[in-house]
């Protein structure tokens, strides 16, 4: 397994660690998974997400290049913002979600999923023929922490010169925190106020500023949290999880992402399939739930049932620590799709009764 260069101070700090994403990294910490949740919903904390995968794109044809091979608009971006989009195969279906920084004219970094990074690079490189440009992996010499929660600026202003308030959501500034360089980036997974932090460097960097953030937010009770409470966050908010909601079998139409598929910026990977099933109309659609029943969570791959008709299957589930309630996320057929729709979770010979909902769940 891999590690990131934070690994000793997880251990240190008493994380348990589990094999994710071909890293060795932190589930959870003490306290466990829900005060962790509870954490970030609050107050602020720390994640290792160094994981992630980022690749610099440089050139003339760096905008073409990245219009091409996104499924959002990238024209609309100027440097220092940041766009959500997915890249996509020619029928439709989707190799990862990612976030595009234009970090100025031509020179963008693409940020994708940990898991997907090998296969996401040879789909880079590969779709890079007959471009001027330069591509860089550049995953294994980047750090990156995620600081969430409604402290966050709070605790990163009082370590930067940067006003950090002044960071529109999904922008990004370079800047300075305790003297490192490092991309300040006002983005996250978990529906908070957060920022995400890119920075180079060695173990005495890394160390420093997980020191320097852990003293700078003692006072708002600040800790570190794992990856489980960061499922359940997302989840909270509706947010897709690659490899559970999304994957290479589903269309960004039907996964609930059409908001950041531009279909009218012109051709692009799989913009044919998208128009086509955009035409022809949706089969089935992501939906949210909550399931009526105690002592049951919602897995992924169990199955969805109408009047004991199968209609779709469950792609994330748990239990909301917020709403204390089993919520999930699935793909139904659209005629059920409509929040209100009461359908039944199968798992171990049962049926458990559920409520299509309109997201984000809180």
């Amino acid at each position: 397994m891999q590690k990131t260069i934070f690994n000793e101070l997880h251990k240190q700090a008493g994380a348990k660690m589990v094999e994710f994403a071909g890293f060795e990294m932190p589930i959870q910490y003490k306290m466990g998974i829900i005060h962790e949740h509870k954490v970030v919903r609050n107050a602020v904390g720390i994640f290792d997400v160094s994981h992630m995968g980022e690749f610099e794109i440089k050139g003339k044809d760096a905008l073409a290049y990245v219009q091409k091979i996104s499924i959002n608009d990238a024209l609309k971006l100027v440097p220092g913002g940041v766009q959500y989009s997915a890249m996509c195969l020619p029928d439709g279906g989707i190799v990862d979600d990612m976030l595009v920084y234009k970090i100025q004219d031509d020179f963008y970094m693409l940020v994708v999923n940990g898991a997907c990074e090998v296969k996401d690079w040879q789909w880079c490189l590969k779709n890079s023929e007959g471009f001027d440009i330069e591509l860089s992996n550049e995953s294994k010499n980047i750090n990156l922490l995620a600081v969430q929660g409604p402290k966050s600026l709070d605790t990163i202003q009082k370590l930067t010169d940067t006003n950090l308030s002044e960071i529109k959501y999904y922008n990004f500034v370079q800047g300075k925190v305790d003297g490192i360089d490092m991309i300040i980036s006002r983005t996250g997974y978990t529906g908070e106020l957060g920022f995400e932090l890119y920075f180079r460097g060695n173990f005495s960097d890394a160390e420093r500023i997980w020191n320097s953030l852990l003293n700078a937010g003692k006072e708002y009770g600040i800790e570190l949290v794992g990856l489980g409470c960061r499922d359940t966050l997302r989840l909270e908010k509706g947010y897709c999880l690659y490899g559970n909601d999304i994957d290479e079998t589903t269309n960004p139409l039907e996964a609930g992402l059409g908001w950041i598929t531009k279909l009218q910026k012109g051709q692009f990977n799989g913009s044919e399939a998208i128009s086509k099933v955009k035409a022809e109309g949706l089969k089935r659609k992501l939906v949210g739930f909550v399931v009526n029943a105690d002592k049951f969570i919602p897995r992924h791959h169990y199955k969805i049932f109408k009047n004991g008709v199968e209609i779709g299957t469950v792609t994330s589930g748990n239990l909301s620590p917020i709403l204390d309630k089993p919520i999930g996320m699935g793909y139904v057929k659209i005629e059920f799709s409509e929040p209100g729709n009461t359908i039944e979770i199968e798992a171990r010979g049962k049926s458990f009764p559920a409520e299509v909902i309109k997201l984000p769940f809180v």
